[in-house]
């Protein structure tokens, strides 16, 4: 016996086919996509930063599937994308000046007599005002003929002292979180100024995004004094090896010298070193 059958009985039957599909697959892959974003935001809170690779081989998803998951959680405010990656938008807490300096206390003290064994009587130099050029200035007091320029008020504070040691101190706002003074008309005081050595502290360095900071009007000025310095010299302690913090002030191809102690890992050394940047681990 013959059965005819009519174009909407076809029609009829997907359609209940796919309604009697367990609502639980869809959902499932829905759960595990929140859930994977959620551990992507706790890695790299945990991390700081991680890369578009080191997350694909955490997660067991493919790179694509990362770059989609990094870039949809950057649209939502919750990181920061970088080349080839992610920052949490956590990864650079701002401390207080006092916190800071007491941090890796004494890797900064053998960074900053490093540092100063690079100058030179009749110098001309910059330190910025991080905790690390600090470090510098206990190991400056016998050079003569010696002009230093900062934005640091706590640097020029430590130079009352040394009357030998001339201070440029721009003006411009106050930045209490550095104690420094920022802002464009602070920079223009130095057109003409020939500044050999330029002393810079950093929230990170890495390929391939150089020397980063935070603070807009922070990485403003750095980026100024980077470009008017004849030598930028990096001072990092081990901890910013690695680190990627919201700006970059220095990119790698502006860098002179590195100045780190021994706990940097030597991996990203030697990958800084590529670049052609001098690294003294001390």
């Amino acid at each position: 016996m013959l059965h005819y059958y009519t174009f909407d009985f076809f029609r009829n039957r997907q359609v209940a086919r796919y309604s009697e599909r367990p609502k639980g697959v869809v959902l499932g892959k829905e759960h595990r996509l929140a859930e994977r974003r959620q551990q992507i935001i706790n890695a790299l809170a945990a991390a700081g930063s991680l890369s578009v690779l080191q997350l694909s081989a955490q997660f067991g998803v493919s790179e694509v599937t990362i770059r989609h998951d990094l870039q949809a959680l950057a649209d939502q405010g919750l990181l920061l994308r970088t080349r080839g990656g992610a920052l949490s938008i956590n990864a650079t807490p701002e401390y207080t000046y006092d916190v800071r300096q007491q941090q890796q206390s004494a890797e900064k003290a053998r960074i900053g007599q490093a540092a100063a064994q690079m100058i030179n009587y009749g110098s001309t130099i910059f330190l910025d005002a991080s905790t690390t050029a600090q470090a510098v200035v206990p190991h400056i007091k016998q050079i003569s003929e010696l002009t230093v320029i900062t934005n640091s008020l706590k640097i020029a504070m430590s130079l009352l002292d040394m009357p030998q040691i001339q201070v440029l101190l721009p003006g411009g706002s106050l930045r209490r979180t550095s104690i420094s003074l920022v802002g464009q008309p602070q920079c223009d005081i130095f057109e003409g100024i020939n500044i050999e050595l330029g002393f810079f502290g950093a929230r990170g360095i890495a390929v391939p995004e150089g020397m980063t900071d935070v603070g807009l009007e922070e990485v403003r000025m750095k980026k100024n004094m980077v470009d008017r310095c004849r030598q930028v010299i990096g001072l990092l302690d081990g901890r910013k090896w690695g680190k990627v913090a919201a700006s970059t002030f220095a990119p790698l191809d502006k860098i002179n010298t590195v100045i780190t102690d021994t706990n940097a890992p030597a991996g990203l050394v030697e990958q800084v070193r590529a670049h052609n940047v001098d690294v003294m681990q001390v």
